[in-house]
């Protein structure tokens, strides 16, 4: 049997994964061993439990406030004890995180083969989104296969001189996921208004912290204010950088519901809830399209841009002016709400974990 580790550390890696692994397990010729780095621990438990995924080991890495250069060196030392014991014969990674960055650079000083899952994702900007732009880049140069989520993200690698033999465009697992747990009765857990509109709000990315953050809670507040009817729900992210000024600048408005970080399920639910969604989240601009929810992106580039081309997600970047015009008139204007609200889904069939699983079959099996 061909042993393969599959690895995650964030709530984003562990949602991706799971189709994977649970597709793995089926397989008679893989010996499935999961470790979960914990880059975020309570989030990563939640998704795991909800697909039942249990590790197999457990760094729990994270630190308050750790910086990246003190993540990225404890987690080099530890993987290599993990390498070591566990001898894979590959390991598979998902995504832009430290951990993936990380894992990638371990095992190529192992000599292990890596594959990587939502390969070819670029922005071309090492700035933004920081710091994930360099960790897939760098992870992309060490991996053995490319599972690529789309076309574009295929030309993408092949542009940065990967072989084509190496590069397989599976869709992206993230809506294998999204397929899975949509068709369920999902408890949001959040006491709403089922007769008024929801828009749906979630910000967090670390080139954002500061003034630009401010900004788009400035932006939120100056919508709630104006649109009384209109109820918003904001899951805070913990970070310090970001809770602090969202309580701050949110907390007191009637329409305007900060709570805890949603499990998995209870997200779907708030996103299959929602009238529009306002994010900085990679995978919500995969997800929400799929549901037939308008996507406005807190980012000024995004390396996901099949759903910007297919018009049922627009760019407005941390930008007052950008996030109050395009949201009123999403709110405002039933035919550009339409436009938006079409169910494209450019990222996937629900069968991505199918066709990763099927390539290391031929290798291995």
């Amino acid at each position: 049997m061909a042993k393969v580790l599959c690895v995650m550390g964030t709530r984003p890696e562990a949602i991706k994964m799971a189709p994977v692994i649970l597709a793995l397990k089926k397989e008679p010729w893989a010996q499935v061993r999961v470790l979960a780095t914990a880059q975020h621990r309570q989030m990563l438990d939640q998704v795991n439990q909800f697909f039942g995924v249990a590790p197999d080991i457990d760094l729990d890495i994270m630190q308050p406030n750790q910086a990246l250069t003190t993540l990225t060196a404890r987690l080099l030392l530890d993987l290599d004890d993990v390498l070591q014991s566990e001898a894979p014969d590959a390991v598979l990674v998902q995504g832009d995180t430290t951990t993936v960055m990380t894992v990638a650079l371990a095992c190529f000083y192992h000599r292990i083969p890596i594959g990587h899952v939502e390969a070819g994702l670029r922005t071309w900007d090492m700035q933004n989104p920081f710091p994930e732009e360099a960790n897939r880049v760098l992870a992309g140069k060490l991996a053995r296969w490319h599972f690529a989520p789309t076309q574009q993200s295929r030309n993408n690698l092949l542009k940065e001189g990967i072989a084509d033999r190496d590069i397989t465009v599976t869709g992206n697992t993230v809506i294998d996921a999204l397929l899975m747990s949509a068709s369920r009765e999902l408890e949001i857990g959040v006491d709403l208004d089922p007769a008024r509109r929801l828009v749906l709000v979630t910000s967090h990315r670390r080139e954002n912290f500061g003034e630009p953050f401010r900004n788009v809670c400035r932006a939120l507040r100056a919508l709630a204010q104006a649109n009384a009817g209109v109820q918003f729900l904001y899951p805070v992210h913990p970070n310090p950088n970001i809770k602090g000024v969202a309580h701050e600048l949110l907390a007191d408005l009637d329409n305007f519901i900060l709570c805890e970080p949603l499990d998995y399920a209870p997200f779907i639910g708030a996103m299959k809830r929602a009238h529009i969604i306002l994010t900085d989240s990679g995978g919500v601009q995969e997800e929400a399209p799929a549901l037939g929810k308008p996507v406005l992106v807190l980012r000024d580039e995004t390396e996901r841009p099949e759903a910007v081309e297919q018009g049922v997600v627009k760019l407005v970047g941390p930008h007052f002016d950008a996030i109050v015009q395009e949201t009123q008139r999403l709110l405002d204007d039933e035919q550009t709400y339409r436009a938006m609200a079409r169910g494209v889904s450019p990222y996937g069939d629900g069968h991505a974990a199918e066709r990763i699983v099927g390539i290391l079959r031929e290798h291995f099996a």
